[in-house]
């Protein structure tokens, strides 16, 4: 079956996102910045967000759980842009000659408050047919809803489509529904990934 369509994930894939771009410049000791990443402003904390609870409630809860970080923690929400850094390089390029042949989707575990940040500071998102936000829709990978629910919007069909994202539990998922997927390590890697699904640059 002839790829038609390419799915790109943001995250780690075209975007370079990290929350320590924030606070490397608010913890003078590197230690304790990575403590509060894991135990306070974490990963499963952030993962709310991008299923769709407001900032401003994400925030409140964890400042009254963690009082003595409270500045710290409304930093997440108040200079959130900080922590989304650059494009990562060489996969930005490879979107744009697939964009010549493809239609282009995206398909995004992203705040719905925050992905406007990424949409006014990358002119790359003007390639995308359409997208699936996370936190727009309240749903969220790797729950398989939110495929269907790209697949369905769209009108396009996971036999003739191809998933790219940097995470292998989101990379099954999209395999058990029947969607060719790559997991993205980087840029090279994925274009001789491409050539196995005769998707040429």
């Amino acid at each position: 079956m002839e790829i038609k369509n390419i799915i790109f994930d943001f995250g780690e894939v075209l975007l370079d996102w990290n929350p320590k771009y924030l606070y490397e410049q608010h913890f003078a000791d590197q230690s304790e910045m990575n403590y509060f990443l894991e135990n306070v402003c974490n990963h499963d904390w952030n993962r709310e967000q991008d299923r769709g609870r407001p900032f401003a409630e994400a925030v409140k809860v964890l400042q009254e759980q963690f009082p003595a970080y409270a500045e710290k923690i409304a930093l997440y929400d108040e200079c959130w842009g900080t922590m989304l850094r650059a494009e990562i390089p060489g996969t930005v390029e490879i979107l744009r000659a697939l964009s010549k042949t493809h239609r282009i989707f995206g398909l995004t575990n992203w705040s719905a408050e925050k992905i406007n940040i990424a949409y006014d500071n990358y002119e790359f998102f003007k390639y995308f047919e359409g997208i699936i936000v996370s936190g727009e829709e309240k749903l969220i990978k790797p729950d398989q809803e939110i495929y269907k629910l790209l697949l369905g919007r769209f009108g396009i069909k996971a036999e003739e489509s191809l998933f790219i994202d940097d995470n292998p539990a989101n990379v099954a998922a999209a395999k058990e529904l029947g969607i060719h997927a790559i997991h993205f390590v980087s840029a090279p890697a994925l274009k001789e990934e491409l050539k196995h699904y005769h998707v040429m640059l």
